[in-house]
């Protein structure tokens, strides 16, 4: 076990609670939901990942020997706060969208139904779980949508938030429409392509840039692109075109160059054009360097010669919107619907469902927030059954499986959904059943007091 396995792994106030909780027997069962509040800027979508770690973590957390002692001295908790962690074991339900759905602002993405203790202790690795999957696959998402078909690989490792951050993020950027990554471990763990070649210090290690290409070129002679501006692009790509004519007497070919640095539209188009000249238009161009899905965006506008992107810092951080606006709330505790009232963070009460509805083209409709108990023949439940009494139902899904799932959830988007620039509203419609409920739960806990 290694040490984000570990149930000790959360916030205190979640254990300061559970000892209370046990202190009192309030051990009925309770509904928690994980939904985000407000999408971020720019965000029309959110796309539903890291599921999979949730329930691998749900169905072998323990506490260890080590944590109950650390716990037991730490002089907050009592003998039978430690003597139920001893024993502790996920026992409860787990609904949720399956990894891949696009989903919207206060829509439940996964569902708790367990003991109040249980479903309470789990909160911040649930958090912790899901919101970096959901915000790079998202990113991972968009610019899936603005380059069309041309290769995307993840280059973020060595800028990701920490080593588990960085195989989450090579996960979610590849189970959303990336081609691979550059993670080698993530290459092994979750079987996604591996890319890379070199770095500029590579170059620099050698007297010339043509040496620097012949030594590579006999190293990998199967993966054969070459960093071509470490000095000046143009002298790179023709240094390039001498070694592709010398590598074609013995049957070798060159893959692509990769353009890391400058005005990265305009050196493409100067290098396509060399490349063109001398007859290498099997030679492919790939571009890094601070690539985003709107820089992706205006160099298609640019017409840019170029067939793929290295995506690095901006995808693994989602920098432009990196945290979301999500909450784990109690929404039903003893067979009683709850619901928080707090100013610009209230909740809708009960154990719920989301249905989807389509257009008669495929498109996004709308969705509708329902009750558990209540059925839609025309609509289509997102939550499904992932875990019961404390047991998975279904084995995990491939990511081949996945990446389908979000490619054709992408083409479900309205143009206006699509717009990766201006913000779009998708209605998420209440059900009178959900609002009739929410009255009679203000009434129950606000107007009668």
């Amino acid at each position: 076990m290694t040490i984000y396995d570990s149930p000790q792994l959360t916030d205190l106030y979640q254990l300061t609670m559970v000892q209370s909780y046990l202190d009192h027997g309030m051990k009925d069962k309770a509904v928690f939901e994980f939904f985000v509040r407000k999408l971020p800027p720019k965000r029309n979508f959110l796309v539903a990942a890291g599921l999979e770690q949730l329930l691998d973590f749900l169905t072998q957390v323990r506490f260890s020997d080590d944590e109950l002692e650390y716990l037991a001295n730490s002089g907050y908790f009592r003998p039978n706060l430690i003597d139920y962690l001893s024993k502790f074991r996920f026992t409860g339900q787990v609904n949720a969208m399956k990894e891949g759905t696009l989903f919207f602002a206060n829509e439940p993405v996964v569902q708790i139904t367990a003991s109040l203790p249980e479903a309470q202790l789990i909160e911040t690795r649930l958090i912790n779980l899901l919101q970096l999957p959901i915000l790079v696959a998202t990113k991972a998402a968009r610019c899936r949508l603005a380059a069309d078909d041309k290769q995307l690989i993840d280059f973020g490792l060595r800028r990701a938030h920490g080593a588990e951050a960085g195989m989450l993020a090579a996960r979610a950027s590849y189970l959303a429409g990336f081609d691979g990554t550059s993670n080698v471990l993530a290459g092994q763990h979750y079987g996604i392509p591996v890319y890379g070649t070199m770095a500029h210090a590579y170059i620099q290690a050698h007297d010339s840039e043509t040496e620097a290409f012949h030594n590579f070129a006999v190293s990998q002679p199967n993966n054969l692109v070459l960093l071509i501006d470490t000095y000046d692009c143009c002298h790179g790509a023709e240094r390039v075109i001498e070694l592709a004519e010398q590598l074609k007497i013995k049957g070798q070919c060159i893959k692509a160059v990769r353009i890391d640095s400058g005005a990265l539209g305009n050196e493409a188009i100067r290098v396509r054009e060399l490349l063109d000249r001398y007859g290498h238009p099997e030679i492919g161009i790939i571009v890094s360097s601070s690539v985003d899905e709107y820089l992706i965006e205006q160099l298609r506008q640019q017409q840019a010669p170029i067939d793929g992107y290295g995506i690095g810092t901006s995808l693994t951080t989602s920098e432009d919107a990196p945290f979301l606006n999500c909450a784990y709330k109690l929404q039903e505790y003893a067979g009683i619907a709850r619901r928080k009232r707090s100013q610009g963070k209230a909740t809708w009460p009960g154990c719920k469902q989301v249905y989807r509805y389509l257009r008669n083209n495929g498109q996004l409709d709308y969705d509708q927030l329902c009750l558990a108990t209540e059925i839609s023949e025309q609509g289509q439940p997102l939550l499904q059954s992932a875990i019961l009494d404390g047991q998975r139902l279904e084995a995990p899904e491939s990511l081949d499986i996945l990446r389908q799932r979000v490619k054709q959830q992408l083409s479900m988007l309205t143009p206006a959904l699509a717009n990766l620039s201006k913000a779009a509203s998708f209605e998420l419609k209440i059900s009178q059943a959900l609002q009739k409920l929410t009255c009679r739960t203000d009434e129950r806990f606000h107007c009668s007091r």
